[in-house]
């Protein structure tokens, strides 16, 4: 595949993102006041902002069961490590479009069409998942970003300056993970005031996750830093992660979470599945901007 066709860029409003036709992940997001912002892949964690489908997190065993057959379908999917199709593409927006196929039906044995749209209007990027069951039995899924925002924001700022403002208070105990199942939510919130101060030390025991925050929007932000202010609609769950000693942060919008520790199950029952109807779709959408210097 050619540069041209692996990949598109977006801009308008000052800020620009490029698209890879692999994952339909987005590789860029730069500012013409702050630069690039997100993550540039690294040995810590080789990824930008990859999609998460058609399960967010883990299933026990890696097992996907479903009408007497046993599916190995590994963490957060395979979107993620698919090449999707360019459908449109223009100056300010692009869609793209996955389908399955026999390599898919093999994992996930269920007709779909997942589309991206991202669009740039006014300096706002605008990221839309839709997931389309092209079948005739309902279509259990799940969907999640996961994009990646460098930590430090700037040069020269501790990590440890940074913290993430939500937009409501979020007092309710948090789940942990581990081996990449969903523990109990018993662990205090980390969240005080609508503030989580950051430290990678947070993250020692993998991400942080709100099952059902109040918020639909959150802040990252540093004194003397341009910010990232993230909105999300339709993506019920939240995690927040980052991998030691990587310097950057993924703030995530889900539909769904991993397996619980205490669960198994076929795929449709599992617990925060979406089950699409035929000829029906589900459809979320998160968006990034760029905040000036101190926005707070």
């Amino acid at each position: 595949m050619d540069e041209a066709a692996d990949r598109h860029s977006i801009a308008d409003g000052g800020l620009c993102a490029t698209i890879l036709a692999k994952g339909a992940e987005l590789c860029s997001l730069r500012s013409d006041t702050a630069g690039e912002m997100l993550w540039q892949a690294g040995p810590a964690w080789p990824r930008h902002a990859p999609v998460l489908f058609p399960i967010v997190g883990r299933l026990r065993d890696d097992r996907l069961l479903h009408n007497g057959g046993d599916y190995r379908l590994t963490q957060h999917g395979f979107a993620r490590d698919r090449t999707f199709r360019f459908v449109t593409r223009d100056a300010s927006a692009c869609r793209l479009e996955l389908r399955d196929d026999v390599e898919t039906m093999a994992m996930y044995p269920f007709p779909f069409c997942l589309t991206l749209d991202f669009a740039i209007a006014q300096g706002e990027l605008v990221v839309t998942y839709t997931a389309s069951n092209t079948g005739e039995a309902d279509l259990p899924v799940n969907m999640g970003a996961h994009p990646a925002f460098r930590w430090p924001l700037a040069e020269g700022i501790a990590k440890s300056d940074h913290i993430l403002t939500f937009a409501a208070n979020e007092p309710e105990p948090m789940p942990r993970l581990s081996g990449g199942l969903l523990g109990p939510p018993t662990t205090p919130s980390v969240i005080h005031d609508r503030v989580l101060k950051l430290d990678e030390a947070l993250f020692a025991a993998d991400a942080l996750i709100l099952p059902r925050p109040h918020s639909r929007s959150v802040r990252f932000t540093a004194p003397g830093a341009p910010g990232i202010e993230m909105r999300w609609s339709n993506f019920p769950s939240f995690g927040v992660w980052m991998r030691p000693p990587g310097d950057f942060l993924c703030l995530e919008p889900w539909y769904g979470m991993a397996s619980p520790a205490d669960w198994e199950g076929p795929i449709e029952h599992k617990p925060g599945m979406a089950l699409v109807k035929p000829g029906m779709t589900l459809e979320a959408s998160f968006a990034v901007r760029i905040l000036p210097v101190d926005a707070g």
